[in-house]
């Protein structure tokens, strides 16, 4: 592989700002420290640039296989590192659900051939393939992931004495989706029978209501409590969940984690108006009470990660009525330039939004020599410029969807360099495809 010279960058890493040149070779970072030399290096001047840790994306749904009109690995990887993110971890909800060793193997295969970022693939859980999810190794996957509300096939986990098998004998990680069916289940009735058909976009976040969401969270903290399992709670919603979880922990010694997500931390219920199904996500965007809740956590500990829950569907999808259109929404390429404008307005600092982007989930997962900027490590690295305005528009975004939550809003800051273990997959609008990403691997 290329050795490369970063010079002059303003790192961003464990808390502190400082000026330094890192030396890149054979995919780790050699050496950072001043006026670095290197005979034959490729040298890149990066006065007046921000050098961060790369994004690490702990819930994308990247559709491959069986769901590949909506995107595939290669397509949302390729808008990932253009976006920072230098790693993810995919869900198992694709077509057939990722429910056996074998299909979770397969995945694996496809991403060796076509992930431009580094890579890992969660194993689903369902109501009857225990045997199979306790065979998953924890050195070499990132986790278990159960649907504790509805999904895609045969994924909704909701026999109790499966769930009370999960978290008594997981061996790893359990990721859980939040939302109690019955109580959405109710609501819909509900609703339906007030309104027949006419029922529209604002109504989601009353029927995948906040108290759906406590419920099912509340539930998975107390299990996770009596069982001593090791969960991880993605995309919290509402501002009352956030006091389910411990902060003042040191993060490494955390049992129960919890994550959120770009949408909920940059949208309300006032966007539907604008936005309409292009922000219909499970679990909803709430109030704007809820918005302010969640960052206040993301702050100050109770929440530990952020993410995006990438889930991209196509426009024809998206544009049916609100009960037919489906949820979720793409934002690999945009999420970390969201982060960033939380720092221009003053809701987060740089290094809060490296700690919780890329240190936090490398902690969280134990993740093998990533999200830090340190020698020795993995050189998943980002150069961002935090004066270099750019406006989101459908002919500048990559999903193989076509289309963005994001569109018509300004960010203040650009990616310009992204490399994926040591290789740089990214710059300036042009991609490095003869280099894959690498299997994330995990110390447990």
């Amino acid at each position: 592989m290329n050795t490369t010279l970063i010079k002059g960058a303003t790192l961003v890493n464990e808390g502190r700002q400082y000026v330094a040149d890192v030396l890149i070779k054979n995919g780790f970072i050699e050496k950072i420290g001043q006026n670095i030399a290197a005979a034959g290096a490729a040298e890149i001047n990066a006065e007046g640039l921000h050098l961060l840790p790369g994004m690490i994306d702990d819930q994308v749904h990247f559709r491959e296989p069986g769901l590949t009109h909506k995107a595939d690995i290669f397509t949302e990887s390729m808008a990932a590192v253009a976006g920072g993110i230098t790693s993810f971890m995919e869900m198992p909800n694709t077509v057939p659900n990722t429910l056996t060793q074998e299909l979770l193997n397969e995945k694996y295969s496809i991403a060796a051939e076509t992930s431009l970022a580094n890579y890992s693939f969660y194993m689903g859980a369902s109501n009857d393939n225990l045997d199979e999810v306790l065979r998953t190794d924890p050195k070499m996957v990132c986790g278990i992931k159960v649907f504790m509300g509805s999904s895609t096939g045969n994924m909704l986990v909701d026999n109790e004495k499966t769930l009370e098998h999960i978290f008594s004998q997981a061996p790893m990680l359990v990721a859980t989706h939040c939302e109690d069916e019955l109580t959405i289940r109710k609501n819909l009735a509900a609703f339906s029978a007030q309104y027949g058909e006419a029922l529209t976009i604002d109504m989601h976040p009353l029927i995948r209501s906040a108290e759906a969401c406590y419920r099912s969270s509340s539930l998975a903290v107390g299990l996770a409590r009596q069982y001593g399992t090791r969960l991880h709670i993605l995309h919290i919603s509402t501002a009352r969940e956030v006091a389910l979880f411990d902060a003042g922990i040191p993060l490494h010694e955390k049992r129960i984690t919890a994550e959120a997500c770009v949408h909920h931390l940059w949208f309300s219920d006032a966007d539907y108006a604008e936005k309409g199904n292009f922000i219909k996500w499970n679990p909803a965007v709430k109030t704007a009470a809820d918005r302010s809740g969640i960052l206040q956590g993301l702050l100050d500990g109770h929440i530990d990660v952020v993410a995006t829950d990438h889930a991209p569907h196509t426009l024809d999808e998206k544009n049916q009525p609100y009960l037919q259109a489906p949820s979720g929404g793409p934002l690999v390429q945009h999420a970390l330039s969201a982060l960033l404008e939380l720092y221009h307005q003053n809701k987060m600092t740089l290094e809060q939004v490296v700690e919780k982007s890329a240190h936090n989930v490398a902690t969280c997962f134990n993740l093998d020599r990533r999200g830090f900027i340190r020698e020795g490590y993995w050189a998943d690295l980002v150069l961002a410029d935090l004066n270099d305005p750019i406006r989101v528009t459908r002919a500048n975004t990559l999903y193989k969807c076509g289309w963005s939550p994001f569109e018509g809003q300004t960010f203040q800051s650009a990616i310009i360099y992204t490399f994926v273990s040591g290789n740089m997959a990214y710059h300036k609008g042009k991609f490095t495809t003869s280099e894959t990403g690498m299997r994330l691997q995990f110390n447990r």
